[in-house]
């Protein structure tokens, strides 16, 4: 870095530290000197690493190999920008006739998202992939384009599966689909200043996309462009096996390479039951002989997420996150996440192995995942589990790998900071698994969506949830939520403002223009439509606001018409009249004359039946 730059650079960060008149102005000091701060956001005071000398190291080649990749060549110290991925990607693929490259779409910031298909009888499309019958295989890496190991470690095997051809045979009994970046605009805002609990590379991505949205929360909603176009790569090529490669957050802990999916308690219990005994047990077996330390998905419990000590939770996933909405359409997805404290070059190689595994055992056991994938499609469910909970009655406990820590009252924060040493340690902490169901809906016949939703409309669509669309109109005998005491967000999450309420059901004569659609419960993504039609679903369209017009009402009352009018319906109705009176024992509602008329109004004919009805009918 040029001397120029360098002040550049440590100005601005003097800048962000302190700005002027900052009461921070006793860091400026000789002794800490804007170099010395420099030197610290450069490298943040991790934990300790835990010596680590696994046999994946043998995995990379010499910087004198032909096709060694950018990250091999500097020994892991940095990883390629997108440019140079796909430049390198481009050269592989032109060498081995087993590699195509195709785009299956365009960032906001115009750049392709490319996805490499590689395949011994070079099958290139969807329905050639499908034809050959071998299991297909989808990797993604870089949703979060900060945790970019997946990107590293699939361009090696790629190449050792064609051009350098030591595991060639992989092939044989399967064929796979890798993305090597999926948030690519993303990828490109790259710095050293990313990911502050991160090993490594030299510089990273950042989080978000151009539009700062997480792809990693919009599968359900289809905000982005990104996201619309890997769905529609899901419709299109049918894999049998999803694997979303991440890097977590979080505390210290020995394993280096851990992974999850929504077990047998979720919404595909027959494909959890295949991940559990076939591919969890395969790639726990590869890594650890690589040398690795493979583990489950280790998240805190809520309150406690770096005292690991009072367990670990093992959830159901929301379908808005790439396993969860796997398990939510049928489709075996794991969500791998590699360990930020570890060095890049362990975390690179321990994805590569679980890769090499994930393939391998997709390729011998095939036909019992398509089974269960059958069995989960096929099975009918008389009601639908929206969210789920731990048991009062679990015991389970874990034979965790932690990292020995310590606690200490801080200066900075005020609150008492852990740190950890980096000593291992063994513990055994509760599993605090979720088994039971919290809360459920019936599942109907059919979904009714008017035409004038057709944003919604086009979004089942792109889910690839099948559709019938009214040529004519029609009036139909529904089922309708009514909703009770809405709730907006007080902030936008992920670009939308959600909304929550409370419902009751109608049953209506429902007309529905043509244009508009019947969705069938009885089909291969019926649940999926089910959790993005049922207003309580965490990830439904009306939580996530798209349904916000029915809040506002557009018809209101005149005084002059409406106090006599309520004469009258007082005289004509005594009932009425005794109900009304009942009602004035509340001061709060005997105070307020607005609302003395408008509980008058509600019960006319005038008022607006469809205020808060939510427009989505169901067949029972």
């Amino acid at each position: 870095m040029n001397s120029v730059k360098r002040t550049v650079i440590c100005l601005a960060i003097l800048f962000a530290v302190s700005g002027p008149g900052s009461a921070d102005e006793e860091l400026l000091t000789p002794s800490r000197s804007a170099s010395e701060l420099l030197r610290i956001y450069q490298s943040p005071p991790l934990p300790p690493l835990i010596p680590w000398a696994g046999k994946s190291r043998s995995l990379a080649v010499g910087k004198s190999d032909r096709w060694v990749t950018p990250a091999e060549r500097t020994d892991f110290r940095t990883s390629p920008t997108y440019d140079e991925t796909v430049s390198w990607l481009r050269t592989l693929v032109a060498a081995s006739p087993r590699l195509r490259m195709v785009s299956l779409g365009v960032s906001p910031e115009g750049r392709d998202l490319w996805m490499v298909i590689a395949s011994n009888e070079r099958s290139f499309t969807a329905e050639a992939l499908k034809k050959s019958g071998k299991p297909l295989l989808l990797a993604q890496a870089g949703i979060h384009a900060g945790e970019i190991d997946g990107k590293d470690a699939g361009m090696m095997l790629l190449r050792d599966m064609t051009v350098r051809g030591t595991e060639k045979a992989l092939l044989d009994r399967a064929n796979v689909l890798f993305v090597p970046i999926f948030n690519v605009d993303g990828h490109e805002r790259r710095s050293r200043f990313g990911r502050i609990n991160q090993r490594g590379p030299e510089e990273l991505g950042w989080r978000t996309t151009a539009r700062n949205l997480n792809l990693n929360r919009d599968y359900m909603k289809l905000d982005s462009p990104e996201m619309r176009a890997m769905v529609a790569a899901i419709n299109r090529w049918q894999p049998d096996l999803y694997i979303d490669l991440h890097v977590t957050d979080g505390a210290d802990y020995q394993y280096d390479i851990t992974w999850g999916y929504s077990g047998r308690h979720g919404r595909s219990p027959a494909i959890a039951a295949w991940l559990d005994q076939q591919l969890t047990p395969a790639l726990d077996r590869d890594l650890a002989e690589m040398g690795h330390v493979p583990g489950p998905l280790v998240f805190g419990v809520r309150g406690f997420e770096d005292d690991l000590s009072k367990g670990i939770t093992a959830g159901i996933s929301l379908p808005r996150f790439s396993d969860g909405y796997g398990d939510a359409r049928h489709l075996a997805a794991v969500l791998v996440e590699n360990h930020s404290l570890k060095p890049y070059d362990q975390r690179v190689l321990g994805t590569y192995v679980l890769l090499r595994g994930a393939i391998r055992t997709l390729g011998a056991q095939a036909q019992s995942l398509r089974s269960a994938a059958r069995v989960d499609r096929s099975t009918p469910m008389q009601s639908i589990p929206l969210s789920w909970k731990v048991a009062e009655t679990n015991q389970e406990t874990f034979d965790f790998l932690g990292v020995e820590s310590r606690t200490y009252p801080s200066t900075v924060s005020g609150a008492v900071t852990r740190e950890w040493v980096g000593k291992p340690l063994k513990m055994i902490v509760p599993l605090l698994r979720e088994t039971e169901v919290a809360s459920r809906v019936t599942s109907p016949s059919a979904y009714w969506i008017p035409a004038a939703w057709s944003d919604v409309i086009e979004r089942i669509e792109r889910h690839g949830i099948v559709v019938e669309k009214l040529t004519r109109s029609r009036v139909v005998e529904v089922s309708m939520y009514r909703m009770k005491n809405p709730k907006l967000a007080v902030q936008p999450f992920e670009g939308r403002v959600g909304m929550t309420a409370e419902s009751a059901i109608e049953k209506r004569r429902q007309l529905f223009p043509a244009g508009s659609v019947r969705v069938s419960a009885n089909q291969p993504l019926g649940l999926l439509a089910s959790l993005l039609l049922e207003p309580a679903s965490s990830d439904s369209f009306f939580q996530w606001g798209f349904f916000a017009e029915i809040l506002q009402r557009t018809e209101y009352i005149e005084a002059y018409v409406m106090e006599p009018m309520a004469r009258q319906m007082m005289s004509a109705d005594p009932r009425l009249a005794e109900e009304f009176q009942k009602k004035l024992e509340d001061p709060t509602f005997r105070s307020d004359p607005a609302a003395r008329l408008q509980w008058f109004y509600q019960k006319t004919p005038f008022f607006d039946d469809r205020w808060l009805l939510y427009p989505v009918g169901r067949e029972e």
